[in-house]
């Protein structure tokens, strides 16, 4: 897992996933003079302020119950990870609780 990776759930379909998109990119642009991208205020070279901001609206975990063995998903929903500084290799980590 890493600040700039969202996981969540929703539909896997492509206009959908275009228009998340879309909003993400109208409501934090890529550039926006972020203090996260400014030298002055920040030892990250990367630029990625954006990507930071992003995954804070989109969240970072998960919590689902599970039945028989599998995730108790509806028929259109699947977890989705979003990788928003990418591409870049990432290792997502499951902790089942209970009985």
């Amino acid at each position: 897992l890493h600040t700039t990776m969202a996981l969540f759930v929703n539909e896997f379909q492509s206009a959908l996933i275009h228009d998340l998109g879309a909003i993400l990119q109208t409501l934090v642009p890529k550039r926006a003079g972020y203090r996260h991208d400014d030298p002055r205020h920040s030892d990250c070279d990367r630029g990625n302020g954006h990507a930071h901001l992003r995954t804070i609206l989109l969240g970072r975990s998960v919590s689902l119950a599970v039945t028989d063995g599998e995730p108790a998903l509806g028929r259109y929903e699947s977890i989705i990870i979003a990788e928003l500084d990418g591409p870049r290799d990432r290792t997502v980590a499951v902790q089942v609780v209970g009985t």
